[in-house]
């Protein structure tokens, strides 16, 4: 089962793409609610390179890494990679109101697909709303 969440983000794609693939831009964003944030991000931009986000509860109760290899990455376009037993897929797409992001992930069997959707279109919509302060 395939999870799709997409947003549209009103800025340039270099804009766009820089803010999802830099390790400083990740940390700002990369979080599901305000009491999360992720500490650490590496990014190795290049099919068989390896990303990691370190994502912590900011009370210290838990945290996880999000880490996998890309697969392949065609800049300004799309960013395939796999994560444990899983695959996720970010395409970005121009639009005349900026950049319509789709992330598209292979869901897990521990949690609710509706929890897991809503948890990854909350990133995304963070997302957008980091760039789009980032533009003005």
């Amino acid at each position: 089962m395939q999870i799709t969440v997409e947003t549209t983000v009103k800025a340039p794609i270099e804009t766009v793409w820089s803010a999802y693939t830099t390790p400083q831009d990740i940390k700002q964003w990369n979080t599901a609610s305000d009491d999360w944030h992720t500490t650490q991000a590496t990014v190795d931009l290049r099919a068989g390179g390896n990303f990691s986000s370190r994502m912590e509860a900011k009370d210290g109760s838990f945290g996880f890494d999000f880490a996998g290899t890309y697969t392949k990455v065609v800049l300004h376009e799309r960013i395939e990679y796999a994560f444990g037993d899983r695959n996720g897929t970010v395409e970005f797409n121009s639009t005349s109101g900026g950049v319509t992001v789709r992330v598209t992930f292979d869901a897990e069997t521990q949690h609710p697909l509706e929890q897991q959707r809503q948890g990854w279109q909350a990133i995304l919509n963070n997302f957008a709303k980091h760039v789009e302060a980032k533009s003005l």
